[in-house]
């Protein structure tokens, strides 16, 4: 009998808040199967940066969502790119000719096989693209818990809202999304399941991400919601543990990212203005650098020679709120700039990457609600709110949980270094599908040979940069060739 799976993700889960109490299901899912203990995400840790990868199997480099949002420079005049907006990626990769990804994703490689993929996710509708982002093409199914510009194919969409209700619209970011995660889960058991059986599902909960930006990672709100995932999932876990490992059914339970606490407001624009730049969020006329908005800086010069973005990425080491940065490469360590790291170690060396990425300091401080992790920000919101997309561990530290009958070391931990980009590879090399050579993610052998295992080399590197009193280290893991970035810091 050949293996299906179900990928159930929770968006900004932070795997240190997995426990008996706050999340049963997860932890009873983890005496049936293996938790991954040193798993992570890709750099940006952005929603939008590491769902490409989980689907694709490689880093940003190779499937090129370089952010959540980005400068697209192969447009002219150059615009800006809202990777949360389903509508516009479709144009995209229409207007690309099926480029939207530079890597083959899992939906097309098991469609080429005679497969296929279903999604039911309650994240923006562009993530919820971005999971099958050739759906309609195939005949496979997507579905989101709230944007019906997501969904194909209507048939399906009409049937299920029928069976347990309409769509809803999602609701405002303040307020936890509890609806959406019901829908999505009621849409897998009662009719994605029981009519289709896809080959692998993606079962999305768009939560806790959303709470912990707008009441903080540790906060009654956003532990209440978790533990309404968890019950969701439990559904899903009884379902599993009733029919679905008879079926074959393989559960992996990931997360996408972790959270660390905003402690200080700042305004990365107002600092390049105060040094005689003319900041924007857009290309403009009178903008000579644009600042894309969002927890990871991503800096596009209107003219970016060597000695502009030295210029820049000297006045940015300079502030106080500026972590790791990263230029294109003028050598296998270091970027153009001084002070700078070459941006191919964290696999960021994209055509649409920025000419300048940095990640807002942070630190191992101990946040209102017990947890580790704090860093400066640039938004509207309050300090005290969770934050993502930077190289901090717990940014960068993932959710993994995998159990079913291919991975038989029930009920333990593997403390050997896993990614997001690992998964993918792993379930085709049980489908007995051919991975794409663009996919830079391992299969997790040790997991499925647990009594036996294959001997691999394991390696730490670290990389420094300095500019005057700035300093930033880079650390990285090393399995046999595949390479995870376990942090980057910065001080001076």
């Amino acid at each position: 009998m050949s293996p299906r799976f179900l990928i159930a993700s929770f968006d900004g889960l932070r795997p240190d808040l997995i426990g008996p109490e706050l999340t049963p299901n997860l932890y009873r899912l983890q005496a049936s199967g293996v938790t991954l203990a040193n798993h992570r995400t890709v750099y940006p840790s952005e929603t939008r940066a590491a769902f490409p990868s989980l689907v694709t199997g490689a880093t940003t480099d190779r499937h090129g969502m370089v952010g959540n949002k980005y400068l697209d420079r192969s447009a002219m005049p150059p615009r800006y790119i809202d990777t949360s907006d389903a509508i516009l990626l479709r144009l995209l990769d229409l207007e690309s000719g099926g480029h939207l990804y530079f890597a083959p994703s899992l939906g097309e490689v098991l469609a080429a096989n005679g497969r296929s993929l279903a999604v039911l996710a309650t994240n923006t509708p562009g993530t919820t693209r971005l999971f099958h982002h050739k759906a309609e093409d195939f005949g496979h199914i997507r579905l989101s818990g709230h944007f019906r510009e997501a969904c194909t194919p209507d048939s399906l969409l009409s049937e299920i809202e029928l069976r347990i209700g309409p769509l809803t619209p999602a609701p405002p970011k303040t307020q936890p999304d509890c609806v959406g995660q019901d829908w999505i889960t009621s849409a897998f058991l009662d009719a994605v399941w029981p009519k289709y059986r896809p080959d692998v599902t993606i079962l999305s909960y768009g939560e806790p991400d959303v709470t912990s930006h707008f009441h903080g990672t540790g906060a009654e709100a956003t532990r209440a919601i978790i533990a309404h995932c968890d019950r969701q999932f439990g559904r899903v876990l009884y379902w599993w543990e009733a029919e679905g490992r008879r079926a074959g059914v393989q559960i992996l339970a990931i997360s996408d990212h972790g959270h660390i606490t905003g402690h200080t407001r700042v305004s990365v624009a107002d600092g390049l203005r105060a040094a005689g730049f003319s900041p924007g969020v857009a290309p403009a006329s009178d903008v000579d650098v644009v600042v894309v908005p969002g927890q990871v800086g991503a800096l596009y010069l209107a003219e970016p020679d060597e000695a502009k973005i030295a210029r820049l990425v000297a006045t940015i080491a300079s502030e106080p709120w500026c972590g790791p940065v990263f230029t294109r490469a003028k050598d296998e360590v270091y970027g153009i700039a001084p002070g700078s790291l070459s941006n191919r170690l964290v696999f960021a060396d994209h055509f649409r990457a920025p000419d300048v990425a940095f990640s807002f300091r942070a630190n191992d401080s101990i946040d209102p609600f017990g947890l580790v992790g704090g860093t400066f920000y640039d938004n509207d919101r309050r300090p005290g709110l969770g934050l993502h997309g930077g190289l901090h561990e717990k940014e960068l530290a993932a959710t993994g949980i995998i159990a079913g009958s291919a991975f038989p070391a029930t009920g333990s931990v593997s403390s050997v270094s896993s990614g997001i980009c690992d998964l993918v590879p792993t379930i085709l090399h049980l489908l007995e599908i051919d991975a794409p050579t663009a996919m830079s993610g391992r299969v997790l052998r040790e997991l499925l040979e647990p009594a036996s295992p294959q001997p691999v080399t394991i390696r730490t590197e670290q990389f420094e940069a300095r500019l005057g009193s700035y300093k930033q280290v880079l650390r990285r893991v090393l399995v046999g060739d595949t390479c995870y970035v376990e942090s980057g810091m910065a001080e001076g």
